[in-house]
């Protein structure tokens, strides 16, 4: 990996926009804007001037004002990547950015790769690796809650959890080494009983984090929830409801939905999915038969199932409506089962209670008035574990974490069992340095390039 060079790229969103930013860094990102900046006030030179400050002046090149900018100048080390770096401010203008990108190559600078700024500031040491992954999170976080443990994560609070592991064991395992050591006389240095006890905390920490993930996997990728029933019951319309916008066709004719139809909404920092799929009945038209297979399918991938039934139609009876429910509870057991009735508006008091008597998880709504909304929108609010993000747990919701912290347990489990069974040291020693080594992957002391381009090849360029 060439991190020596000085790279540049657009730090802000492609296209136009009232101001764009251009990120230096590297050993020369101060020379190099030097040579392209003259100041409005007065003639100075910004390889002159003290870290996080900001020089307004003109960029220029052969005698030609490009633009008037704001440049930042940052020293190193106390810089996002480590290096001496630098950001143009200057207006967002697509001619003016890519001006003054190109100029920057003619004087010397590399374009950027994807996340190498991020890179930086891992090789740097800025940040560990689990840090540096959250960085792209949050940058994609699109609700409160991913935004949280995105924060929660690239401040460390995540890989503070596990060095602290880490470290705790490390000492544990230069005693067993040195025991390796005097082998022969049949010593132990490492208190077995202390030792355990730190294997237990460990499995307990372990344990949390990993089961942690089926909250934060749903926290960063959001939850799909479908809406199933049979034809013209208010599925489309209780999505539009949901969504508060006219994102599907509404008919009284059944069958009007084809296809699925997918949005996504936040509702209490979450990030929910509905999926409006076609309505279940028996049919020969070959067009709504592939809508209908599509919406099994779309059951199979959500998390939550919402079906729905039209309270005003005189051929739902109570045993009915229970078989339906059944049905779709054995052939999806795992997924969390909403129960609605819609157009609760055409029935009476009485007629709801009664069947609220046989169905007690029924809520009532009219999705076509609003009328309900709200109390379905709390029921799914139930449905998801927040607990911890509440009480500022560590969440874990990258699958790469999810997948070391459950070799990390296998192997610390092998070293439990090994003191338990008095196992000698060296055995044990090869599970420890196991477990040691997928801590490592988490937070960056283990890495090579093909795990560092594959993390970094997933950020955006400038980040």
């Amino acid at each position: 990996m060439i991190l020596k060079d000085t790279i540049v790229a657009l730090a802000t969103a492609s296209g136009v926009g009232a101001i764009a930013v251009i990120r230096l860094s590297g050993p020369d990102a101060i020379k190099i804007a030097n040579d392209c900046f003259v100041s409005i006030k007065e003639n100075k030179s910004l390889l002159e001037q003290k870290s996080h400050t900001l020089h307004l002046g003109h960029f220029v090149h052969q005698s030609r004002i490009i633009d008037q900018v704001l440049v930042s100048v940052f020293k190193n080390p106390h810089s996002y990547t480590g290096e001496d770096t630098i950001e143009i401010s200057c207006h967002g203008s697509l001619y003016i950015q890519q001006e003054i990108i190109q100029i920057l190559l003619q004087q010397g600078a590399r374009m950027a790769d994807a996340g190498e700024f991020t890179l930086r500031a891992f090789m740097n040491g800025k940040l560990d690796l689990s840090q540096a992954e959250a960085v792209a999170d949050l940058i994609s976080s699109d609700s409160e809650a991913s935004h949280q443990v995105a924060m929660q994560q690239m401040r460390g609070g995540f890989s503070n959890e596990i060095q602290l592991l880490r470290d705790q064991l490390i000492n544990f395992a230069s005693l067993i080494e040195l025991e390796l050591d005097f082998a022969e006389e049949d010593v132990e240095f490492a208190d077995r009983t202390e030792f355990k006890n730190l294997v237990a905390r460990i499995q307990l920490v372990l344990k949390r984090l990993i089961d942690s993930f089926a909250v934060g996997n749903v926290i960063k990728n959001g939850i799909p929830v479908a809406i199933v029933g049979e034809p013209n019951v208010g599925k489309s319309t209780l999505l539009n409801a949901l969504l508060n916008e006219e994102r599907a066709i509404v008919s009284d004719i059944a069958g009007t939905t084809r296809d699925t139809i997918e949005d996504e909404i936040i509702i209490d920092g979450v990030a929910y999915r509905f999926i409006d799929t076609a309505g279940i009945r028996e049919t020969k038209d070959v067009v709504e038969s592939i809508g209908i297979q599509k919406t099994f399918e779309k059951i199979t991938q959500a998390q939550v199932v919402i079906y729905l039934f039209d309270l005003s139609d005189t051929k739902y009876q109570i045993y009915s409506i229970k078989t339906e429910l059944a049905s779709i509870k054995n052939k999806f057991p795992l997924k969390q089962l909403v129960v609605i009735g819609n157009k609760a508006d055409t029935i009476s008091k009485e007629e709801l209670e009664k069947l609220k008597i046989e169905i007690p998880e029924l809520i009532s709504i009219s999705a076509k008035s609003k009328l309900g909304i709200e109390t379905l929108t709390n029921e799914l609010t139930k449905m998801v574990n927040i607990g911890a993000l509440n009480n500022s747990d560590t969440i874990v919701t990258n699958s790469r974490h999810y997948d070391a912290l459950l070799k990390a347990l296998n192997e610390i489990n092998k070293v439990d069992e090994a003191i338990i069974n008095n196992v000698s040291s060296d055995l044990m020693a090869i599970d420890i340095r196991e477990t040691l080594y997928y801590f490592g992957l988490i937070t960056g002391e283990v890495t090579n390039d093909d795990l560092l381009g594959n993390i970094f090849a997933n950020f955006c360029i400038g980040k």
